[in-house]
């Protein structure tokens, strides 16, 4: 039987209301000492006295299965004082219920299936969400399982069946498996896995965001597309080159895109040690960067050599972009206008770079945790290795290898409950989820 456990399902920092939640077997009895519970699901008024302190609660009472993690389950709704809050928890150790670890409250509900875990890692991502696409990407992933894996299902189920039949009783029963047929199932599967595939890599870049570093000479517009990206007045905006002296961080959106964006000191040879040492942090700031705008004005006659020499360390990383376009037109390249809000060659390069021919929108319930691709890149090898099986095969062969899919589609949505996919995926929860 499982322990009871605790935990703070709002931050620690002052508020009105925090939010304490319990689960576990047999609460009513747990908790008798602090108070007695509310009928179910109706959230009553309750003076809860302890160690000499004196709250009046909100509680809540959820009983087993009818809960989220499928145990009873009781929410305390206190003053968000979190000396409170840490002075409670220390007496709900008292009576036996201990610190949750980091979701376990989730891990729980998937273990008692209150939910898959494609659902509890959309939980995961959903929490953590700091753009709207980002919400809308685990809001859609949020539901049930996708369609896909269940018409994958449909479509091996009776060839599994067939297989093990062929293995155990082919020649007595003269159980035969036609190549041809099998052959066209695999490759109708294996095209909707590539589709899949090419979603799932548009929607790790919208889950995980884009790293953008914003470099260039001085003056040559980092910091006015750097404030127009993040829609504020981040950087300082001068004439004066060199006024950007450190990398400058926030969190935003483009083109439906989440982005990190980073505006950097010019790149130049400089005496000023102030601004030396901006210039130096440039180099950390490009090193993690997944897309480098090399920003080029567009009076200038082409990218500085130097600069570009630099820089094309970093491949096809770099996207130069020509800035103050209104000041050339005509100009070649791609060409922006940040104080006109002149971005569109911008969102369509950078949307055809992260997305290809693909919206965000269409990406909508795709898979994007780094555990969900390798689990998918997986059953396309094992598609490919098995459509490789040429007529004659073994049928141990065939059935072993429609198995393999099968499993994987196991494993994708925590069917297969591997203790060290379930610490990877829940270690990411915060305590109360």
């Amino acid at each position: 039987m499982a322990e009871p456990i605790c935990a703070p399902a709002t931050p620690l920092l002052p508020a009105a209301v925090a939010v304490v939640r319990v689960s576990g077997p047999c609460l009513g009895a747990r908790l008798a000492p602090l108070l007695r519970l509310p009928e179910p699901r109706r959230a009553m008024l309750r003076r809860l006295a302890w160690d000499g302190f004196q709250e009046r609660a909100l509680v809540l009472h959820f009983p087993a299965p009818a809960s989220y993690t499928g145990e009873d389950l009781v929410e305390f709704h206190l003053h968000g004082n979190p000396l409170l809050v840490r002075r409670f928890m220390e007496h709900l150790g008292t009576l036996g219920i201990r610190l949750a670890e980091p979701g376990e409250f989730t891990r729980r509900a998937l273990l008692n299936g209150k939910q898959g875990l494609l659902e509890a890692e959309a939980l995961r991502d959903l929490v953590a969400a700091g753009t709207d696409t980002q919400l809308r990407q685990a809001q859609a992933r949020a539901g049930a399982v996708p369609a896909w894996i269940a018409r994958t299902r449909d479509r091996l189920a009776p060839w599994i069946a067939r297989a093990e039949a062929a293995v155990d009783y082919g020649e007595e029963e003269g159980i035969d498996l036609d190549p041809a047929d099998l052959a066209a199932v695999l490759l109708e599967l294996e095209a909707a896995f590539h589709v899949e595939q090419r979603r799932s890599a548009a929607a790790q870049w919208l889950r995980d965001g884009i790293r953008v570093v914003l470099a260039g000479r001085p003056n040559s517009g980092k910091s006015t597309l750097f404030n127009t990206l993040a829609r504020e007045d981040r950087a300082i905006v001068t004439e004066y080159p060199g006024t950007t002296r450190d990398v400058l961080e926030v969190r935003t959106e483009f083109a439906g895109l989440p982005l990190l964006l980073f505006d950097t000191a010019g790149l130049r040879e400089t005496e000023d040690p102030v601004e030396r040492l901006g210039v130096e942090r440039v180099a950390g700031a490009l090193a993690t960067a997944d897309l480098i705008l090399h920003l080029v004005p567009a009076t200038d006659p082409g990218p500085d050599p130097v600069l570009s020499a630099r820089l094309a360390a970093f491949g096809e990383r770099v996207l130069v972009v020509r800035t103050f376009a209104d000041q050339a037109p005509g100009v070649l390249g791609l060409p922006t206008c940040a104080p006109q809000g002149d971005l569109a060659a911008l969102a369509a390069a950078l949307r055809e770079r992260f997305l290809g021919p693909l919206s965000p929108e269409a990406c909508l319930g795709a898979l994007a945790t780094a555990r969900q691709r390798e689990l998918l890149d997986e059953l396309l090898q094992q598609t490919g290795l098995l459509r490789a099986l040429g007529p004659g095969s073994p049928p141990e062969l065939l059935a072993s290898g429609l198995q393999g899919m099968w499993g994987l589609l196991a494993r994708l949505t925590g069917e297969d409950r591997a203790e060290a996919a379930l610490d990877q995926v829940f270690s990411g929860f915060c305590l109360g989820k």
